[in-house]
């Protein structure tokens, strides 16, 4: 190897990039995941149902993410939406291996929200979550649940997804993380994040979310602990997105179980 710095081209996310010494003293590109107050997230999810971080993709990574949309061979399957009554809008499962950002934010992510998720089944009496993602994965596979399930949606004018909750098989964890791609009112308007909370014995309690892009949204799957006057008790939580009036949204979706 050679002792001074070089600035070769040399590719990556399928383009060609250049090195030069300035890039050496340059910030980490992301994913920002130092930014994250793990406590405060913890408690606006336990307060909320849901916890908004800062920004953690920078607008190259969004659009790099955005741009994969259309390479098919990086998909396991497509779904229509209109074609299963589930809205306005399509998205795509990435097929294994995983690109290599969202690999890391799948891997990364997992250990502190499996501290929250094992708080969680501490509080409601279930059983508790492995330390790591590899771990979780193993026990998906002893399930027959295999497929990966990190995804890609993309809506355009008048698109929206109805409330559902994002179930693959017997084993789901709790949590899931939802990154926008898209600037909000420039490259899209409407499309609010939607959730709906259910609770026992009390009306349905909505919440909306518009985060900018390269932020995300921390949400439960199905459920989440709530205190109530008689102890613990789960309370049901559905998400959905609102009407698009103009433009294309589009996010990524990083769930951590995998899908049978």
């Amino acid at each position: 190897m050679g002792s001074g710095p070089s600035n070769a081209p040399h590719r990556h996310g399928g383009r060609e990039m250049t090195t030069t010494p300035a890039d050496a003293g340059a910030a980490p590109a992301g994913p920002h995941l130092h930014a994250l107050d793990w406590s405060r997230l913890a408690a606006a999810l336990n307060a909320d149902g849901a916890a908004m971080t800062p920004p953690l993709l920078e607008p190259v990574q969004c659009d790099e993410i955005t741009a994969m949309f259309d390479e098919d061979d990086r998909f396991r399957s497509t779904v229509r939406m209109a074609r299963h009554s589930f809205g306005e809008g399509s998205y795509r499962y990435f097929a294994d291996p995983l690109p290599e950002l969202v690999q890391t934010l799948r891997t990364e992510l997992y250990p502190p929200l499996a501290r929250i998720a094992n708080d969680w089944a501490r509080r409601l009496g279930e059983d508790g979550w492995p330390e790591t993602l590899e771990s979780l994965l193993d026990a998906c596979a002893a399930r027959g649940q295999t497929k990966p399930t990190p995804l890609v949606l993309r809506y355009g004018p008048s698109g929206y997804n109805c409330l559902h909750q994002d179930v693959y098989g017997d084993l789901t964890f709790p949590l899931q993380f939802l990154v926008m791609l898209s600037r909000p009112d420039v490259d899209f308007t409407g499309g609010e994040s939607v959730f709906v909370e259910q609770r026992p014995r009390r009306q349905s309690r909505p919440m909306v979310l518009r985060p900018g892009q390269g932020q995300a949204v921390i949400f439960p799957v199905r459920n989440r602990p709530c205190r109530g006057t008689r102890g613990e008790h789960r309370v049901q939580m559905r998400h959905g997105v609102s009407a698009v009036h103009s433009g294309n949204r589009t996010v990524l979706g990083i769930i951590f179980h995998n899908a049978r």
